[in-house]
């Protein structure tokens, strides 16, 4: 007897009727009599379940009765056309081996129309769902589309490190990395801790970006990418935030603004049409579950170009738009996702890239511009997401970087080495960070951020 598994998603494309098959997977719906009883199974290869036939005369009652919704199962039988309009193929069972039972009254998903903030508290078993089931297969299509974007475009995929001297963002917000006592830390004479007795000789923490390493990788390599996790310890519960999160950023010698914009909207369509290419079914089923226009706005992306402004242009426009806005809107003022999303949605209805920020509402690495008030920066602005990239060119010219670190009180000793990337051939260059559950959010239209992550890390929670 055939023991070689196949997989859902190839038993449902591909039709060899009469066919001895064997399939694993979990039951998601068990009915029928006591002469014929039907299992849908699912394995997460396609978010459709092949449908089990069984005559139950020819099995063990007891071995039926535990194959229940939840259970896990490996089926022997012959594949065929299936007389019902729901499925193409179904397997006549021949053997049936129960791997795991699931007790019908404790199953948490025994039940179909659980509410979202119900399976963030079950995170073990959401991914079962066919909601977190379809945003998860996403999520690595989408990964598997980010690494061969950049293989493709001959970029070099940089490793930078999760643990850092250094505060890309100069926020602040950073989770510590210490082996110190808790209780009794070493002290110095002013009262403080001594780091020096630390692991690492200093204060180090959780990365909030691997840009300035990136930066490192590019003045030598000319075109690298990272992607890969970090962290900020910003105490915030909003649908848009988490405390740990993945970031793609690439970092591009010789690139201008206008190089790192190409790239920025070239890059963004490909992994759009890479899904909607790729992950038909799983879009189709959000698409109807979740969102009626999902599958519209991913196309609209494709279908337009981006439009390119500068930051004192959409301010004039929004406050001439006689919109009402939660937040203010003057020149000098940070954009908050309303405005953003006015621009976006309302205003244009296609994607928008902002350049030319004011310097003082930007990080210390962004190229000063001639006016002395505005700096080379980049975000791009999605329907439903508001900024979904941000970027800039980088400051390459020393003394400017220098006068900008100084400016904002970044102490010189954790960036000597950024620093010196400007006295020894420097360049100019660019680059930008993609958020990449915002992208995810955006892709599959779900609303909550902690609904496009396996294991979401927010303030208070940290269970799974």
């Amino acid at each position: 007897m055939i023991r070689t598994r196949t997989k859902v998603k190839d038993l449902l494309e591909f039709l060899d009727s009469g066919s001895t098959v064997h399939v694993k997977g979990w039951v998601r719906t068990k009915r029928g009599s006591n002469k014929v009883a039907f299992i849908a199974l699912n394995d997460g290869s396609v978010i459709h379940n092949i449908q089990i036939v069984i005559d139950v005369s020819r099995f063990n009652p007891e071995l039926l009765k535990k194959v229940t919704t939840g259970s896990c199962i490996a089926v022997t039988g012959t594949l065929v056309e299936s007389p019902g309009q729901k499925q193409s193929v179904e397997i006549q069972a021949m053997d049936i081996e129960l791997y795991g039972t699931a007790d019908a009254d404790s199953y948490p998903l025994q039940k179909k129309g659980h509410s979202l903030e119900f399976l963030r508290e079950i995170a073990h078993l959401r991914p079962r769902t066919n909601t977190f089931g379809a945003v998860l297969r996403i999520r690595h299509a989408m990964s598997y589309a980010i690494h061969k974007y950049f293989n493709d475009h001959g970029f070099i995929y940089l490793h930078t490190p999760i643990i850092t001297g250094s505060d890309a963002e100069g926020a602040g917000e950073m989770f510590r990395v210490t082996v110190l006592d808790d209780k009794n830390p070493p002290l110095k004479e002013d009262g403080t801790v001594d780091y020096q007795k630390d692991f690492f000789g200093k204060e180090t923490n959780l990365t909030v970006s691997g840009q300035l390493e990136g930066e490192i990788g590019a003045l030598a390599l000319a075109e690298i990418y990272t992607f890969g996790p970090t962290f900020r310890a910003e105490n915030s519960n909003t649908p848009r935030h988490l405390a740990e999160f993945w970031m793609i950023e690439p970092e591009m010698a010789f690139y201008d603004i206008d190089d790192n914009m190409d790239l920025a909207e070239d890059f963004l369509k490909f992994l759009v049409r890479y899904a909607l290419d790729n992950c038909t079914s799983d879009l189709e089923f959000l698409n109807n579950r979740y969102d009626k226009e999902l599958i519209e706005r991913l196309k609209n992306i494709l279908e337009n170009d981006f439009v390119r402004m500068g930051y004192t242009g959409a301010i004039e426009i929004l406050t001439g738009s006689g919109q009402k806005f939660e937040f203010p809107v003057e020149w000098g003022l940070d954009l908050q996702a309303e405005h953003e999303r006015y621009l976006v949605e309302k205003h244009f209805k296609r994607p928008v890239i902002l350049t030319d920020y004011p310097k003082d509402i930007k990080a210390f690495y962004m190229y000063q511009n001639n006016d002395g008030k505005t700096v080379r920066a980049m975000d791009v602005l999605f329907p439903r997401i508001g900024e979904i990239i941000g970027g800039s060119q980088r400051e390459e010219r020393y003394d400017r970087l220098y006068q900008r670190i100084r400016e904002q009180k970044i102490p010189e000793k954790d960036l000597w080495w950024y620093l010196e990337t400007r006295r020894f051939g420097t360049a100019p260059h660019s680059g930008f960070g993609l958020g990449f559950e915002r992208l995810i959010l955006f892709i599959t239209g779900m609303s909550n951020i902690r609904d496009v992550i396996p294991f979401p890390r927010t303030p208070k929670n940290a269970e799974f």
